[in-house]
């Protein structure tokens, strides 16, 4: 069953989804916002049938519909339930003009999605165009409750995969200090998966010195001597649980495009198979890392989408 979140003083609520897995934590988050008799969904979630009917009657437990349906990005655990609560509320679906699902109303950089009820009550929220994670990524400010909602650009718990090639780690960045520049005063970012964040401003300096030291551990080891992609994960991510590898290894790679677009990095491809070890890395077998429901969202997650035949080795320039 979807988990309703209260929270008495606001007027956001969240829902949480079904869907826990490596990939998703405890599961995504789903939001509802009210403005008296009619409210705003944001992210419905993966395409569960009882998670659509706990966001029904969690609007409908406050005398409220769903009059709007706001996506903040494509991915599987976000996005595919949103046309299971238009079929269900006839409420219309906003999206990135890059949309990977159906829209009904395209919104992008500054751009507003309003609703009113018959009192006048309002609930407004603008848009922010935020790539990095995905193309078609977008956060919503709430601004009377001081409120991001940042899908997976920043999340309660941990960090995100950014990864190539519909990730873009510039792009990420750039997005995140955007968020702290202008944004940085917001009381709470409710992320995609986990808690609500409580001091904005710290998680987002937190984030950005996180993606800056990753990159000089890069940076660092290749001053050592040539590396492959797994040679660096094995460096860096040494303390981390091996099953995350792959992940790391995407992440590692959304770096180091970066860096040869930048000329501070060169490869060169070897003329060698991968070894078991290292297919193991850069082309796993998926269903060994995360449970059959899960699947589409560790390709979309991870952007696997083509088998690797070859392997780089990278050195500074």
């Amino acid at each position: 069953m979807s988990a309703p979140i209260a929270d008495s003083a606001s007027r956001v609520r969240r829902v949480l989804a079904p869907n826990s897995s490596p990939l998703t934590l405890e599961g995504t988050n789903s939001y509802l916002i009210f403005a008296g008799a009619r409210a705003i969904a944001i992210d419905p979630g993966p395409p569960i049938a009882a998670h659509v009917d706990a966001l029904v009657a969690v609007a409908a437990a406050r005398a409220a519909t769903i009059a709007a349906i706001a996506v903040t990005h494509g991915h599987p655990d976000h996005a595919p339930a949103a046309a299971m609560l238009h079929a269900r509320t006839n409420a219309p679906v906003y999206g990135h003009a890059n949309a990977t699902f159906p829209t009904d109303c395209v919104v992008g950089e500054g751009d507003r999605i309003d609703i009113a009820d018959a009192s006048g009550e309002i609930a407004s929220l603008h848009v922010i165009d935020a790539p990095g994670h995905a193309r078609d990524h977008l956060v919503f400010s709430y601004a009377r409750e001081g409120a991001l909602f940042t899908g997976d650009v920043v999340i309660g718990f941990g960090t995100i995969v950014i990864a190539p090639p519909y990730g873009d780690m510039r792009a990420y960045q750039r997005t995140l200090a955007r968020l702290r520049d202008e944004f940085g005063d917001a009381r709470t970012i409710y992320g995609g998966h986990g808690a609500p964040i409580v001091d904005p401003r710290a998680k987002l300096d937190e984030y950005i010195a996180h993606r800056e030291r990753r990159e000089t551990e890069i940076l660092a080891a290749l001053a050592e001597g040539e590396r492959t992609i797994p040679e660096l994960v094995a460096a860096i991510y040494a303390n981390v649980a091996r099953v995350l590898w792959p992940a790391a290894a995407r992440q590692v790679l959304a770096y180091l495009i970066a860096l040869t677009a930048e000329k501070r990095v060169t490869s060169r491809t070897l003329d060698r198979a991968l070894t078991a070890t290292e297919i193991a890395m850069l082309d796993p077998d998926l269903s060994a890392i995360v449970d059959p429901n899960s699947l589409a969202v560790a390709r979309a997650e991870l952007g696997y989408d083509r088998e690797v035949a070859a392997i780089e080795a990278y050195r500074r320039c």
